[in-house]
């Protein structure tokens, strides 16, 4: 059974940084593509930004340059820094594997992290 947990959440004021892991247990996230997606109050999820396997990147519009995806698969784990944050960027942010293309999730999500922007 994966099991994939969020952390790093939290209220932070505009133009500050957070960085949110996603740690998985019971199976490796090595060879898979991981993405991250958010869900704001009242809006649809969306797809934030994906890690391929052999860690090429993807990121929605509108994130890129400010948030980045990294991976240390030796801790089973899968980062997404967020810089420059901005009120819009207010969301529970999860995690989610086995990405299929760019941003296609598959069935594995974590239970999500709350991202509070202040400004």
């Amino acid at each position: 059974q994966v099991q994939l947990v969020e952390s790093g959440g939290g209220l932070v004021q505009a133009g500050r940084s957070l960085k949110l892991s996603c740690t998985a247990s019971g199976r490796t996230l090595s060879g898979y593509n991981v993405g991250w997606f958010r869900q704001a109050p009242g809006k649809e999820r969306e797809f934030v930004g994906s890690i391929m396997w052999y860690t090429t990147t993807y990121y929605a519009d509108s994130v890129k340059g400010r948030f980045t995806i990294s991976r240390d698969n030796a801790k089973n784990t899968v980062y997404l820094q967020m810089n420059s944050l901005k009120p819009e960027d207010t969301a529970v942010y999860y995690c989610n594997y086995p990405i299929s293309g760019r941003s296609s999730p598959g069935p594995y999500w974590g239970q999500g992290t709350q991202v509070t922007v202040s400004s």
